[in-house]
This record gives C-alpha cells, structure tokens and sequence, in this order.
C-alpha cells in the first residue's frame, strides 16, 4: 500500500501519518461521498493481518470505541476487512500524539498545558462513566492539536470495571500496558479499577511538565520495580516552574496503593482546576511543533525518517 491511488474498501489511502509495530494509520478519502469526507485508517500490517490475536483486539478495540461519544475521544466509525487486511475506520484528528508534541520537552506545550490535562482527564473521566478502564494510559494514546484540543485513542486492552462476586475472582490472564507507566496493581497482574488509570495519567501529567517519565530504568524489570517500590520523584524538582501543589497533586495519583489516590478522574479535575500549573506561565513559543509535521507518502518513507 505506498501507492497514494490504493484503496481499502470505498477509502482511498492518501497519506501514510504513523506506523507501528502491528498497524498503519492512513489518511484516507471516502470516494463514495459526495464531499469525499476525510478519514484515519487504523490498518493492520501485512505481518499481522492473519494473526488471530491481532484481528481480535482490533475488534474488541471497535467493540470498544464504538460505544464511546465524546468529543474527548477519537470517534470510532466502523470494522472492515478488505484484501486481507482487517482495518478500523476513525474520525480523522491532530497527527500528532502527545509524545511527539513533547520531543523538545515540555516548553513548547507549556502555554496549553492546563488545557491539554483537563481535556485529556474528561475523555478518561467519560470512559469510567461507560465502565471501561483503559489500562494504557500513556503520552502516545493521546493526540494532540495545535491549540490544545485533546482526545483520547487506543483501547486495544481496556477492560470492562469489575463488580460484585466478579472482583473476586479476577486474575490477569497476562501483564498487559506500557512499563513507563503501569500501576503497581497492574504489573502485579491484580485487578484495575479507575485508580490504576489514575495511577497511569499522573505518570502522564508528570512527563508533560517535565519532558519525562517519572521512573526509568537499566532493564524492563527494573523499570517495573520502580513503579512498585521506588519513592515518588517531585516534578517540582525536575522542573521549577512547577507549583508545589500541582507536584503533590501528582504524587498522590502515583501512589502506590490504590486507596492512597484520587478516588475518581473527576475529584482530580477539581481539584486541578483550583490550583496552578506554572510558577511563572509559560510564553506560547515564535515556532510551534506542529508546525515541523510532514507529510509522507508510504511506509518506506515512514521508516526511513529520522526520529519516526
């Protein structure tokens, strides 16, 4: 599929905007509507396109999204297959996810951040209201516009909230999330609720005001060690700018019980919307980073850009 004039279905692939280990996103056309209405095309590789488990979590990603309404999260439209290759049909949004918008650190966000966090917690808070834990809550599962609309994407492992007898039985068939920002529960294969997504979106605001993930580690499982029993670093002290109270705020929702955190997405947003962000509020910057975004024509070109 490098060819622009290829087709999925009734779309037309234009544009090569990401790809990744298991799946490309494409910008494409529906040249079956009148006002050739613009798309995101989230297809899996060719690698992947028989993989059972792969196809599966596709679906239930659909299955998912689907279900969800929320101009804080990436509208899901559709589950086709076409050629052989399993594909989901989205709302076409910012190309850039919030770990690329911080590749030169927090400065350059620095002027929208309080708007990023609150737009980013509503999508998280509206998904707990439908039920679903995300479990993959994390920089790259956020997109990102210039001026500071946010949404949510990706819910390829989220999980439905456990009640009842249900809770009682649960056990992690496998450790599934991102290592930089896995609860303590999560990477012990225990059951996440609302907290564990907590847990995951103060690691998220921690690195959008300091450029960086709160933990880092020598080996996979020392990363993960770290979530489990390292003390909570202070983005204050990683970054000045940061109020004391915003910095406390992020400790808590990192705390490594469940009932030492924010009890819900919502009783962190109000008490985020009191405090400050910023010692000193940050200017907005004489060059923007979605002003380097470049578009690319094929996969080849997407693999063979620097940095991609």
């Amino acid at each position: 599929m490098s060819k622009s004039r290829d087709f999925l279905g009734p779309y037309r692939l234009s544009r090569l905007i990401r790809i990744g280990s298991t799946a490309e996103v494409w910008e494409a056309v529906d040249d079956t509507d009148m006002q050739k209405k613009k798309y995101a095309l989230k297809v899996l590789r060719s690698n992947c396109a028989n993989d059972k488990s792969e196809v599966a979590a596709l679906k239930h990603e659909f299955n998912v999204g689907k279900a969800l309404s929320s101009p804080r999260i990436i509208k899901v439209v559709d589950f086709i297959a076409d050629k052989g290759r399993p594909f989901l049909v989205l709302e076409l949004f910012s190309e850039l996810n919030m770990k690329q918008a911080l590749r030169k650190g927090p400065e350059p966000l620095g002027y929208i951040v309080d708007k990023i966090v609150e737009q980013a917690a509503e999508g998280l808070y509206y998904m707990h209201t439908k039920n679903w834990i995300h479990r993959d809550i994390k920089p790259d599962n956020y997109l990102v516009a210039r001026d500071g609309e946010t949404k949510l994407i990706d819910f390829t492992i989220a999980e439905t909230k456990r009640t009842g007898i249900s809770k009682l039985f649960y056990k992690a068939k496998t450790v599934q999330g991102t290592r930089s920002y896995m609860s303590p529960e999560q990477i012990r294969g225990k059951l996440c609720d609302e907290r564990s997504d907590i847990y995951s979106f103060g690691c998220v605001v921690y690195e959008l005001v300091t450029g960086k993930p709160p933990f880092t580690g020598q080996t996979p499982n020392d990363l993960l060690s770290k979530h489990i029993s390292a003390s909570i670093p202070s983005a204050a002290a990683q970054n000045n700018n940061v109020t004391s109270e915003l910095a406390g705020l992020i400790k808590r929702m990192m705390a490594k019980k469940q009932e030492d955190r924010p009890a819900s997405v919502w009783e962190f947003l109000k008490e985020y919307r009191a405090i400050e962000t910023w010692r000193k509020r940050p200017r907005v910057p004489e060059e923007s980073v979605f002003d380097e975004v470049g578009g690319v024509k094929s996969a080849d070109d997407m693999v063979k850009r620097p940095g991609s």
